[in-house]
């Protein structure tokens, strides 16, 4: 004899079956910066391995959008493995991506003919599992393209950077569209710091945290990745801290 469920009884399987989704979001895996002003702004404590991640340029320029290519560059050589950077057009100049601690011999690059086949590469690289980050150069990201690449990077572990480049300044109102990426960064060039003697000093970015799932906006004045791919805070260009380490775990909301 079958027995008909109560409220009570229907109000059980729903809390069980909550806790059961709570704990197959858990134990997710971070990359942190290493500075603390700017992990404290993410759940975790980091940027999600498992997950896509936007960046782009503060402005319409070349100069901007350089930034933010470095920016990923320096986020991609701090995960382990190799990285497959997807593009349209071989205009990436690979030894400013090496001073941002991205290895040549680590990067597989991907000319596709247009951006749908961009993506198409970056879902397929995000899916293998087997990559450290997949990057992908695009102007246009809807939001029926970024759930897919969401998904293929959740379920492979593997993060996925979508790096927003113009190349005509009518395509730059695309980044303010909604997508589901668990963050999105704008990066703008500001002025060298002033050295004691005659040179160029370490490049300074505004780096704006636009948005963060479960976390908090935020803009910071960063200096631009070392050969290690590591931020610096302009008061701390010496005797940093070293960064932790991957594999750092939190319980996602």
């Amino acid at each position: 004899m079958v027995r008909a469920m109560s409220k009570a009884d229907v109000a059980a399987l729903r809390s069980t079956i909550a806790a059961l989704e709570v704990g197959r979001r858990q134990a997710k895996e971070v990359l942190p910066f290493g500075l603390n002003e700017v992990d404290g702004k993410l759940p975790g404590g980091g940027l999600s391995l498992g997950a896509l991640h936007e960046v782009a340029g503060g402005g319409n320029g070349a100069v901007d959008g350089a930034a933010a290519a470095l920016f990923a560059a320096g986020i991609a050589a701090r995960t382990n493995g190799r990285i497959l950077w997807c593009l349209t057009r071989p205009d990436l100049f690979a030894p400013a991506i090496a001073q941002a601690g991205l290895s040549p011999d680590r990067v597989i690059y991907v000319e596709a003919e247009d951006e749908k086949a961009v993506l198409a590469c970056m879902e397929e690289g995000l899916r293998h599992g087997g990559l450290g980050c997949v990057v992908a150069e695009v102007a246009h990201l809807s939001m029926t393209a970024s759930r897919r690449l969401q998904l293929a990077a959740e379920g492979s572990n593997t993060m996925g950077l979508a790096v927003r480049r113009w190349r005509r300044q009518s395509e730059a109102s695309d980044f303010g569209q909604p997508t589901a990426a668990s963050t999105r960064w704008r990066v703008s060039v500001l002025p060298s710091r002033p050295l004691p003697v005659p040179g160029v000093g370490r490049h300074r970015w505004l780096v704006e945290l636009i948005r963060a799932r479960a976390g908090e906006s935020a803009d910071f004045e960063l200096e631009a990745c070392d050969d290690q791919g590591r931020l610096g805070l302009p008061s701390q260009v010496e005797h940093r801290s070293a960064q932790t380490g991957l594999g750092r775990r939190y319980a996602a909301g």
